[in-house]
């Protein structure tokens, strides 16, 4: 195999109504590479995962919309979803990585879709499918997709905390305001992750000893102006998480995100948190908001990435740093963001 990485072991324990995946690498490895993306459409043909391969990341997460298939029909999202596997290039990435994700709305079957969508049950045992989840796994029988995995290496662990966004979802309320799609509800009114998977975030903050702790949601968590599904459609959730971000002390917070078919860096200072919070917005994988001119974010460091992209961090350990980048076509860098923790 052209890779070092190699699974060793895997241990799994219940808690709080979820399983646990510890993954080890050997003693060589002295950093380590993880890609990611979102909206990947089936028909369309998806010409980065030469590039993405080049880069040999350990671990590909999917940040949703991994397929395009709003529908309520199983038959057709099972058709859609086996058209994705049977791509060369997927399958390729498939061999030689970790796959790991969430969902967003057009793979969990309704566009803006939320708790109230009546086939989310039928959709995430399609989706857990995809992702290769075993059926003895704790994900088949809880309602949700939110997952963790620790990753041990030589010089460093890091968590990766994957989150669901749609299962529980409360109803959006539609703006007022032209040139927008929503706005905030009021405050207190309404839920992003529902009570249970909170409770199991919390834990999963709050015990972790990772020197990084990525957090992955399928949509925008610090970017809340633009009008279109973010978590700043709900304030209160935003002014939780970072409170519990704090609370925790856990190190390393990094959020990754999707679902906007731009890509971009945005970076806030959070009370209690002795480093900035990055929200990494990498998206889309096979079409992109190629129109786009201009978008309020108070947070945003650096340019919009308006053209297809995925995104790739490689952490170090030794220097507690994480170079996040952007790229494209080509395996051209469009974005380059350096932080240290």
């Amino acid at each position: 195999m052209r890779r070092l990485f190699l699974l060793l072991f895997s241990v799994y324990f219940l808690g709080c109504h979820s399983a646990k995946q510890v993954s080890s690498v050997p003693e060589e490895e002295t950093g380590y590479v993880i890609a990611f993306g979102s909206c990947n459409n089936q028909r369309l043909k998806n010409v980065l995962w030469k590039a993405v391969l080049e880069n040999d990341p350990e671990v590909w997460i999917w940040g949703g919309d991994n397929i395009y298939s709003d529908t309520d029909s199983m038959e057709v999202m099972q058709q859609h979803y086996n058209n994705q596997l049977q791509k060369k290039d997927y399958r390729e990435v498939m061999q030689h990585m970790k796959i790991l994700g969430t969902w967003d709305d057009h793979d969990y079957g309704l566009n803006d879709g939320g708790a109230a969508y009546h086939a989310k049950k039928e959709s995430q045992r399609l989706f857990l499918d995809f992702m290769g989840v075993d059926e003895n796994d704790p994900r088949r029988n809880r309602e949700g997709v939110y997952h963790s995995e620790v990753i041990e290496t030589a010089r460093g662990t890091i968590n990766i905390i994957v989150l669901d966004s749609r299962y529980f979802r409360s109803a959006l309320t539609e703006a007022g305001e032209s040139g927008k799609r929503y706005e905030p509800n009021p405050y207190g009114e309404g839920t992003m992750l529902g009570e249970r998977q909170w409770q199991w975030l919390e834990k999963e903050l709050s015990s972790s000893e990772a020197d990084f702790n990525l957090i992955v949601s399928s949509i925008q968590f610090l970017s809340g102006e633009h009008g279109f599904e973010t978590w700043g459609n709900f304030p209160h959730e935003v002014d939780r998480l970072k409170r519990l971000i704090a609370d925790s002390g856990a190190r390393g917070v990094i959020v990754l995100s999707g679902d906007r078919h731009i890509s971009e860096f945005s970076r806030a200072s959070v009370k209690g948190v002795p480093y900035p919070l990055v929200d990494f917005t990498s998206s889309g994988l096979t079409h992109s908001y190629s129109a786009f001119t201009s978008e309020y974010n108070p947070y945003r460091v650096g340019e919009v990435v308006s053209d297809i992209s995925f995104g790739l961090l490689r952490l170090d350990f030794e220097k507690k740093e994480v170079t996040m980048q952007i790229r494209g076509r080509g395996n051209k860098v469009l974005g380059e963001l350096v932080q240290r923790y």
